[in-house]
């Protein structure tokens, strides 16, 4: 047993997420176009366990089944994505009304249900029409992003209380276009560069044209790791430095800070200063998508003897990290963290990480922080149901968000301004280019009957929902 959580804020918002492309399956229907992801899982080999998100965990006909395992969580809010090409098939163009109808079904099945609907507009999933016109490398993408946002607030607004821009743009410059290991699949390292400008250019045009539709209470979801030199040396320090500026300044530094680091505007394309006049637009809050903690030290030579023989040792460079194939060429090498226990990802569990994450924001960017919300937390661990009796006692999750939230709670007694934590994620899914193999969910499914099942951390995550009530 453990110690009850200490009691969070009055009006603290506990919620769970998830997105389009993992969860909706029905990929062809009433009239949803392809996405760089549909044609990604196409290609033999991108996905590890070979299999496709046709069907996911066909939200897309189940969804009033999951809003009421939603209403007997007892969640606030839940953080779903919108599928861009499922409103607009091509990116642009007329709107596939059948598409969007399913969103506003969605949302008065929230709102009826006591959930605030938070959507994000643009999970990784950009329209294929847009991606062979260069995606995110292609500045048009920004323009066609917020005229997206235009059309889906115009419809959604009156009931929408809480908006996200993108989710996670890191990801989708350094694991799409930098190393290939994601949609669209392109290998570019930092050629990739202008995908992020251009991906926080279209976060400053969709705010102004969310705010426009009249849309309120607006953020982004953005990724965020402490990073930690794995040495002393100048070289270890300097490593740690750059991964830090590439994975967590170059996008927070220019949203709140209207500025990039130093060093990059050479590299960015377009008219930068101008742009960052956009993309700095003020926020209604911000954003933190939590994992754990990044251990980083200077290349090593490749004949350089390691320790491999177990998951405390540090990689090789050229080898992986959590499922993500590191190139040998790049200026930094990444190392496992010892002495830590590793989700079924093989992802150091580091609880107190985020309090220092929530700590390091504070300090870096002062009052120009705003409110933050922690639009993501959570573990894989592939925990399946008793064959006897059918539960699923998921302890170590148990443990993970246990400790999370309390680190969450010193890290707001220490006076960080959170006001709410959503749960990665509701259900298991189709987790990009692991497949099938990552069980992220409170929820379990059956993959073969679709069934759903709550682990036993749904129990506990309802019941410390209730304590905080």
């Amino acid at each position: 047993m453990t110690a009850p959580v200490p009691e969070f804020p009055a009006g603290f918002l506990w919620g769970v997420s998830a997105s389009a492309f993992q969860i909706e399956g029905s990929l062809t229907a009433d009239g949803r176009g392809p996405s760089s992801w549909d044609a990604f899982t196409g290609e033999p080999g991108r996905v590890k366990d070979g299999s496709r998100a046709d069907v996911a965990t066909d939200h897309y006909r189940r969804y009033r089944e999951d809003v009421a395992l939603m209403a007997e969580l007892g969640v606030g809010a839940y953080r779903f994505s919108i599928s861009w090409s499922r409103v607009l098939p091509d990116g642009r163009g007329p709107v596939n009304g059948r598409g969007l109808d399913f969103y506003d079904r969605l949302v008065d099945e929230l709102c009826a249900a006591g959930i605030a609907p938070a959507p994000t507009l643009f999970h990784w999933d950009t329209p294929l029409a847009l991606e062979k016109e260069g995606g995110w490398l292609n500045r048009d993408t920004a323009e066609r992003f917020a005229a997206y946002a235009s059309v889906v607030a115009e419809r959604l607004a009156d009931r929408v209380p809480l908006w996200i821009t993108l989710n996670e743009p890191a990801e989708v410059t350094l694991l799409g276009y930098g190393l290939g290991e994601h949609a669209p699949g392109r290998r570019m390292v930092f050629d990739a560069l202008p995908a992020a400008h251009h991906q926080l250019l279209a976060h400053g045009l969709g705010v102004q044209a969310l705010r426009a539709a009249g849309a309120r209470r607006i953020g982004i979801a953005v990724s965020h790791s402490p990073v930690w030199a794995a040495g002393d040396s100048d070289e270890d320090r300097a490593a740690a430095e750059l991964y830090d500026t590439l994975t967590n300044r170059l996008f927070a530094d220019p949203i709140l800070t209207g500025s990039y680091p130093a060093g990059l505007d050479s590299l960015l394309p377009g008219p930068v200063a101008e742009d960052l006049k956009t993309i700095s637009a003020p926020l209604d809050w911000y954003g933190v998508n939590y994992y754990n903690p990044m251990l980083v030290g200077a290349p090593r030579p490749a004949a350089d003897p390691v320790d491999d023989e177990g998951p405390a040792g540090s990689p090789p460079a050229g080898s992986s990290f959590g499922g993500i194939d590191i190139p040998p060429d790049l200026p930094f090498d990444i190392r496992q963290i010892e002495g830590r226990e590793l989700t079924d990802f093989g992802w150091p569990v580091v609880p107190d990480g985020l309090r220092e994450l929530l700590a390091t924001l504070r300090e870096r960017y002062g009052d120009r922080l705003p409110p933050v919300y922690i639009t993501e937390n959570g573990c894989s661990y592939g925990d399946g149901p008793d064959p006897g009796t059918g539960r699923i006692d998921d302890a170590r999750r148990i443990a993970y968000h246990d400790g999370h939230v309390r680190a969450l709670h010193r890290a707001i007694e220490e006076g960080a301004d959170v006001r709410g934590y959503f749960i990665w994620s509701i259900l298991d899914n189709f987790e990009w280019a692991e497949g099938y193999r990552q069980r992220f969910g409170l929820v379990h499914v059956d993959y073969e009957t679709l069934a759903r099942t709550p682990k036993r951390s749904f129990a506990w995550y309802r019941d410390l929902i209730k304590s905080n009530a």
